[in-house]
C-alpha cells in the first residue's frame, strides 16, 4: 500500500468552506467590456452565470455574509480543529504500521477506517454550513426572479430577437455581447438582495419538487392516508479541502 494519509484534513474543509460565499462569483466569468463593432441586427449572445456572478446583488450579499455568518464559520472550524485532533493519532499510527510494513489486510482496515470518518467530518461540517448555503441560494433565487424581466428590457433595447449563449457558438466578435446591457438592467431592477431567508424557506428546486410530491399522491384511493413528504434541504455547494494521496 502506497498510500500516505496526511493530517489536518477536517481543518482544511473548513477553512476551503471560509471562502464558500465567493466561490460562485470566483468561478464564474466576469462580465465584459461593452460590445463594439458591426453585427448582425437582431442577434446577441448573453453568459447568464456571468451576469448574476457579477450582479450588485450578488456581490455585496457575498461580502455581507461574511460578517452576518462569522459566528458560523468559527464554529464550523472549531469543530474542524477537533476532529483534526481526534483522527491525527490515527493517521499516524496508519503510517507508522505502513511503514513497519504491518500486513496488507490490516492497513486496509486503518485506511477505510479513517477515509470513513473524513467523510463523515465533511458531512458534518457541510451540515454546520447549511445556513450559509441557505443564504446565497435565497440570494440567487431573488436575482433570478428579475433575470429574465431584465433579459427582456435589454433585447427589447438592443432590438435582439435571437439571444444565444456562448456555449451555443464557437466563435463571435465582442459586438454581439449583450452581457453588461443585461447585467445593467438586473441591477436596476433589483440593487440589492435579502441575505437572510425567511425561516423554514426552501430553494426553489425543493419546494417544486415537495409540490410534485403531493401532486403525485392527489390520486390516491379515498380514504387511504395521504404519503408522507420527506423533508429535504439543499446539500451546500462541494467544500473541497486536502485528501489523501491516491493508492
Amino acid at each position: 500500500m502506497k498510500t500516505i494519509l496526511k493530517p489536518a484534513i477536517a481543518l482544511g474543509l473548513a477553512l476551503a468552506a471560509l471562502s464558500a460565499p465567493s466561490a460562485m462569483a470566483q468561478t464564474r466569468p466576469a462580465a465584459p467590456a461593452a460590445p463594439t463593432g458591426t453585427m448582425v441586427p437582431g442577434v446577441g449572445i448573453a453568459n447568464v452565470d456571468a451576469i448574476v456572478a457579477n450582479s450588485n446583488a450578488y456581490r455585496t450579499a457575498a461580502t455581507q455574509r461574511q460578517t452576518s455568518y462569522k459566528p458560523v464559520y468559527d464554529q464550523a472550524q472549531a469543530r474542524a480543529a477537533a476532529i483534526d485532533a481526534e483522527v491525527k493519532p490515527l493517521i499516524d499510527r496508519f503510517n507508522a504500521d505502513r511503514a513497519a510494513k504491518k500486513p496488507e489486510p490490516q492497513l486496509q482496515t486503518q485506511y477505510a477506517a479513517i477515509q470513513q470518518r473524513q467523510q463523515a467530518a465533511q458531512e458534518e461540517i457541510q451540515r454546520m454550513l447549511m445556513p450559509v448555503s441557505l443564504s446565497e441560494a435565497y440570494v440567487v433565487e431573488q436575482i433570478e426572479d428579475k433575470l429574465n424581466q431584465a433579459i427582456r428590457n435589454a433585447m427589447t433595447k438592443g432590438k435582439i430577437t435571437l439571444l444565444l449563449s456562448p456555449q451555443a457558438v464557437v466563435a463571435t466578435e465582442n459586438a454581439y455581447n449583450l452581457t453588461p446591457s443585461i447585467l445593467n438592467e438586473l441591477n436596476t431592477l433589483i440593487p440589492a438582495a435579502q441575505l437572510v431567508p425567511p425561516q423554514g424557506w426552501e430553494p426553489r428546486q425543493v419546494r417544486e419538487a415537495r409540490a410534485a410530491q403531493a401532486g403525485g399522491a392527489a390520486p390516491a384511493a379515498a380514504g387511504a392516508a395521504p404519503a408522507a413528504v420527506t423533508p429535504a434541504v439543499v446539500p451546500p455547494r462541494p467544500v473541497a479541502g486536502p485528501q489523501p494521496e491516491g493508492r
